[in-house]
Formats: C-alpha cells, structure tokens, sequence
C-alpha cells in the first residue's frame, strides 16, 4: 500500500446526546457525554489506516492532557505520530451536540492553529515521500494554500476536504487535484444559486460532491457519474465526510480508478454512521469488501 500523508487538525471531541437541540436561552437535559479523539485530520488519518494504508499524520497539539490522549490514540491506530509537534497551550476541541439523527458542532482551533508555513518547511521530507496529501479547514487556510503549491511543485496529488467550508482561493482549487465538498459546502463555497451539476462538470475528475445517504456524484468528462452509498441504521452521522475522505484517498492509491474509490468511500462512510463516535465506526478493509 503507498503512504498516505495526512495535515490537518487533531481534537478532542466532547459530544453530548439529546432528543432535541435546545432553543436560544433554553437549558435541556441530555442522556450522555462521553470524549471521543477526533479533529477532521486525525479522523481521515484513522479512516485510511483502518484500511491498510501506510498513514503519517502532520499537525499540532497541545501541552494539555488532551494533547498526550490524541497522540496515544493516533498511535493505537497504527498512523505514523513522530511528526506531530506538541506546543504550548491547549489542543483543538470540538463541542459535538447529537440531536434527531443529525449533529451539531463547534469547533475551537487550539494548537490546530500553529499548523504554519514554517511548520511545513520542517516536514517537506515527509511531504515528499507520500504518494498523496490529505488536507481539510481546520487548520489556517494560508498553510493549506502554501500546502497546495509545495504538493503542485513535488507533482503529489493534493486531496482537499473544504470543511468546514469557506470561500476559495482560486490558486487552492487550481492546485488540487480532488476536492470533495458536500452539497451545503459547495453553496458556501461557490454560492447559493449555483447548479451543482453545471459545476462538476467544470471540474471534471475533480470535484466530487459528496450527497449524504444518497451516495455522491462527479464528472468523468464524459457524464455525470452517481455514485450510490449503502442503506444502514444511521447512529451518528459524526465522521461520515472524514471516513469518505480517508477511503477515497485509500481506493485512489489502490487503484487509481474514480469510481471504484467513491464507490469504496461511500461504503465505508456508510458503516461508519452505526456506531457512535467519529471514529468509532469506521470500518476497516475487510468489513468494506464484504458490504462492496
């Protein structure tokens, strides 16, 4: 299996279960809380090590008992953890609410934040030796972009989840080889009114719009191409997009043919929802061959 280079954030997620959100003002009650390792970065690194990939993971924790907790969990995982650098102060959090069959998150940066262009100069030997990069929002969006051109400039593909989503640089959208939105995050990203059939098809082998339980849809320069997910008993839908993301890169390294990695994404990402926690669920090679 090629190595799979993962930048991105590592948090600790506080989730709390409800029947329903609570109104501006109004306190509930819950039925649980418990900490989960997660971070969009670290969740993808999981997700792709899960199915036999050779996974390093670059990123920042802090000097809190959540940071020591992220890297030992990184490391159970079997991802590659020497390179994560422990700074001062506290590491990302994300505040998880559970509520009718959906969630709500909020996302505090921490040490995710010291992820910089000097931080990356120090890494272009591990940069260079994985045969794809995996980057997502949660880190500064200036280090993703300079990110995109030293992976332009070493020829590796880039792969790019743009979440949580915000406008684009074009120089960003131009350097990735795969970007993988969902359907709110592609509004945010391109705007409201845009048709995102049109839009794929300006991107095609590019962009990949990732449709929930309906499974995701792209264009292969030729159509557009659906790809359709797995039906399951939906318990937290959490670390579907990371699971997508870690699965779709491990299908591409495997055997570089779009559908199949989507259509192995969507599988994994479908097994990932039946559990509770990001990463929890997340399946590893066998359990998807079985369901693909």
């Amino acid at each position: 299996m090629k190595k799979i280079c993962v930048v991105g954030s590592i948090n600790m997620d506080l989730v709390v279960s409800a029947d329903t959100y609570p109104r501006p003002g109004e306190t509930i009650l819950g039925h649980s809380f418990i900490t989960n390792p997660g971070g969009k970065g670290a969740n993808q690194a999981v997700a792709a090590a899960r199915l036999g990939a050779e996974t390093v993971m670059l990123g920042c924790v802090g000097d809190d008992i959540y940071g020591a907790k992220l890297v030992e969990n990184l490391d159970a995982e079997g991802v590659d953890t020497r390179h994560i650098r422990r700074v001062e102060g506290p590491s990302g959090i994300a505040n998880i609410l559970i509520a009718d069959h959906d969630n709500s998150i909020v996302v505090v940066p921490g040490a995710n934040y010291t992820v910089d262009r000097t931080y990356l100069d120090s890494m272009l030997d591990v940069i260079k030796e994985s045969d794809m990069v995996l980057t997502q929002l949660e880190i500064p969006l200036d280090t993703v972009v300079y990110l995109s051109h030293i992976c332009k400039r070493e020829g590796i593909p880039l792969l790019l989840n743009p979440a949580p989503a915000m406008p684009l640089p074009g120089e960003l959208i131009d350097n990735a080889v795969y970007i993988t939105p969902n359907e709110s995050e592609v509004e945010i990203i391109f705007g409201e009114k845009v048709d995102i059939k049109q839009l794929i098809r300006q991107y095609p082998q590019k962009l990949i719009v990732t449709l929930g339980k309906e499974g995701a849809i792209y264009f292969d320069g030729a159509e557009i191409v659906h790809i359709p997910s797995i039906s399951v008993d939906v318990v937290d839908t959490t670390g579907a997009g990371d699971t997508f993301n870690g699965a779709f890169a491990v299908g591409m390294m495997a055997a570089r043919d779009m559908a199949y990695a989507i259509a192995l994404a969507n599988t994994a990402a479908g097994l990932s929802v039946t559990k509770m926690g990001a990463q929890r669920g997340m399946p590893a090679w066998r359990e998807v061959m079985d369901q693909l």
